[in-house]
């Protein structure tokens, strides 16, 4: 009894536990406030980036415009009547008067002048004879800082030129296709393009992707051919987007051209023969894409609990139906998300559209699968690369629109995802 006693004085009397972590207890915190500091410092410096970069764009997509004309609208008036107060058939006359035959005769062939609306023919006289053209233009910041100095330099250098504040963001250059003239281009034709695209590659992609998860996951043993795969598939989702276009290109352009270029069903047009259509471009992508998807289903089956499984399994159920009943639903979820953040990589993508056939310049928008095709990206790329700089500013609203477009479609597919979850749970 007293031994015991003499036990427990000792284990009293020595050193607690927490006696033996004191001395480090102060190096942990410090090294816990280090480290908060670091975290915070990254999300500070991703802030301000992000914020650089909104700045940067919107700062060429807003500003103030010096804009010259050819011809004086005001000395093709008639009877003091201003150009834009003239009957169609006085504006029809200017037009004849003031454009060379040839062309005149492409315009009567292309629509008869008689068909056309007076706002039409008056749009032609402003694009063909009056022909206003951008010859300075300056980005947002100096515009809001530097009038005064803009509007001296305009009086001095353009003494003929209007000084206007214009956003090259506006509904009309969502709504009109692409121009050789900035003044005039929109992104119509590369918004189409690119919603075919991702359409296809999301009907390509995302039945293949969530079925060889699901095999994969449920019923490929530890075998050696199957950690091959599963390593192959971990290390395509980093192979560089130029490796899946030259990919994209062999297969889907040339091998099975006939199938991508519509001539199998009788709708090949001569221009898409080749197998450049919006069917080869969307394969490609749904190939980039592809990985990732088997992969974050892959993670969002796993996290399914093994207990669900058996729970179905000691009612009789096939393994099928086990995984059509309980498992997909369950990682339903999780899926959607891996696919949403695949289709935000294939919807800012380039190089392999580029390589596959996109074109730089298209005036008329896709009509079908097998249709020739550009894109936001591709445009944009078109358009930083011309030497005139009124296109970078028409380059920074189509990022403007393509960042809108990136976003929509995000929200759309996580509403969707939400709606699911609630339903299943």
């Amino acid at each position: 009894m007293s031994s015991s006693a003499g036990d427990t004085e000792r284990i009293l009397d020595g050193p607690r536990p927490a006696d033996k972590f004191a001395p480090n207890l102060a190096r942990r915190h410090r090294s816990g406030r280090f480290w908060l500091l670091v975290f915070q410092a990254a999300t500070i410096a991703g802030i301000i980036a992000l914020g650089a970069l909104v700045l940067s764009i919107g700062n060429g997509a807003f500003g103030y415009i010096a804009v010259q004309n050819e011809i004086d609208p005001a000395t093709l008036a008639v009877d003091d009547v201003g150009l834009q107060d003239l009957p169609k058939e006085e504006l029809v006359r200017i037009l004849e008067e003031n454009v060379s035959e040839g062309l005149f005769r492409r315009l009567e062939h292309d629509l008869p002048l008689a068909e056309r609306s007076r706002q039409n023919v008056y749009d032609l006289i402003m694009e063909r004879v009056v022909e206003p053209k951008t010859v300075q233009q300056w980005t947002l910041f100096d515009s809001l800082f530097r009038q005064d100095a803009i509007v001296a330099e305009v009086s001095g250098e353009y003494p003929d030129a209007q000084l206007r504040f214009v956003s090259w963001l506006d509904p009309e250059f969502i709504v009109t296709p692409q121009s050789g003239d900035a003044m005039k281009a929109g992104v119509r034709t590369a918004i189409l393009g690119s919603l075919w695209t991702i359409a296809v590659a999301i009907l390509f992609a995302f039945p293949i992707g969530v079925g060889a998860a699901i095999y994969l996951e449920e019923y490929a043993g530890e075998s050696l051919i199957n950690r091959i795969i599963q390593v192959n598939i971990n290390n395509l989702a980093g192979v560089p987007s130029i490796v899946y276009g030259l990919l994209g290109l062999a297969i889907f352009v040339r091998t099975l051209q006939a199938l991508t270029s519509g001539a199998f069903l009788g709708f090949a047009d001569p221009s898409t023969a080749n197998g450049r259509t919006i069917a080869s471009a969307g394969m490609t992508l749904g190939l980039l894409i592809l990985p990732l998807i088997i992969i974050n289903a892959q993670e969002a089956i796993k996290a399914v609990p093994y207990s669900l499984r058996l729970a179905s399994f000691a009612l009789g159920a096939t393994p099928w139906q086990t995984i059509w009943s309980h498992v997909l639903p369950s990682a339903l979820p999780g899926i959607l998300t891996g696919t949403i953040l695949a289709v935000s990589r294939a919807i800012g993508e380039t190089a392999p559209l580029v390589v596959v056939g996109a074109s730089t310049f298209i005036t008329f928008d896709p009509a079908g699968l097998f249709s020739k095709f550009t894109t936001l990206p591709v445009q944009i790329y078109q358009w930083t690369s011309r030497p005139q700089d009124v296109f970078r500013n028409i380059a920074a609203a189509a990022i403007i629109v393509l960042l809108l477009l990136l976003l929509s479609l995000n929200a759309t597919a996580i509403l969707l995802r939400n709606r699911v979850s609630r339903r299943l749970s």
